[in-house]
């Protein structure tokens, strides 16, 4: 099978984006994992494929794969990418477009500038919406790990997250508790794991370990969640920029009831086509 496909980036966070109106695709996990090894494919953190959509309500369908072959249910950057892509690729001259998700539609819209705000939707913090097994809906919670107790706080973003407030980063502590936090009973389809530093009420700087890629460059919906939880605390402001290994993303939140948007780069590093077997 050949196909055609984009590499592309949203702040360092990197993608495979392979059109799949114009041409088949059916891809297994293993030929997934394959597209996304760094040194026997093309290499990504995720796979995003673009499709028709199951209904009118829709313009496209957006689908989301791992690096580790599994299907998921949202990724921020990835949506930005996505309406980069189907602008340059011709599928479409709309500036805003709906796209049916696994967790819903969501809006994104190319920006004059030519980066992209998407509205992802309201966040959710009933524990059963995350998913998350607690006894009660709380700001905080405690997880225990291996050897050592932390303090998240757990947000869905169309995809689970739980978020840390730590004093200062350290890739040391992200690369111990990153893996226990993604695999922890208490979530039942795994979580990633953010670590948010504050710097102050409109800037954080972010790390996050993403369930099936491991720690990425930059992380959308890592983003949203953090600066959501920082605002339900009492810690941020309405709109704060978080700077990632990759580089900045905005996100605004108005409060409970509200959808979040997120602003950031969406960029084509290089086109091209693959024989996978």
């Amino acid at each position: 099978m050949k196909l055609r496909f984009s590499k592309m980036h949203g702040a360092g966070n990197d993608f495979v984006v392979i059109d799949a109106i114009n041409q088949p695709v059916a891809l297994t996990p293993e030929q997934v994992r394959h597209l996304a090894d760094r040194h026997f494919g093309i290499g990504c953190d995720q796979l995003l494929l673009v499709e028709t959509p199951g209904s009118t309500a829709a313009d496209f369908r957006y689908r989301i794969f791992n690096a580790d072959g599994g299907e998921v249910e949202q990724c921020g950057n990835g949506a930005r990418c996505f309406v980069r892509f189907v602008h340059d690729h011709g599928l479409t001259r709309k500036a805003e477009i709906r796209v049916e998700t696994a967790s819903g539609i969501i809006l994104p819209r190319l920006e004059t500038d030519g980066r992209v705000t998407v509205n992802m939707g309201a966040p959710r913090f009933v524990p059963a919406d995350i998913p998350f097994i607690a006894d009660k809906q709380a700001l905080t919670y405690t997880l225990q790990l291996d050897a050592e107790t932390v303090d998240i706080s757990a947000v869905s973003m169309g995809n689970p997250h739980a978020v840390q407030i730590v004093p200062m980063l350290d890739s040391v502590l992200i690369a111990r508790q990153g893996p226990q936090i993604e695999h922890h009973p208490q979530f039942p389809k795994r979580v990633n794991a953010g670590f948010m530093q504050i710097d102050d009420r409109r800037h954080i700087t972010l790390r996050v370990y993403e369930r099936g890629a491991g720690e990425t460059l930059s992380c959308g919906t890592g983003a949203c969640a953090a600066v959501v939880a920082g605002i339900a605390r009492g810690l941020l402001d309405h709109t704060v920029v978080v700077t990632t290994l990759g580089g900045e993303l905005s996100i605004h939140w108005a409060g409970a009831g509200h959808a979040v948007l997120m602003t950031g780069p969406a960029v084509t590093v290089f086109d091209g086509e693959i024989e996978i077997g």
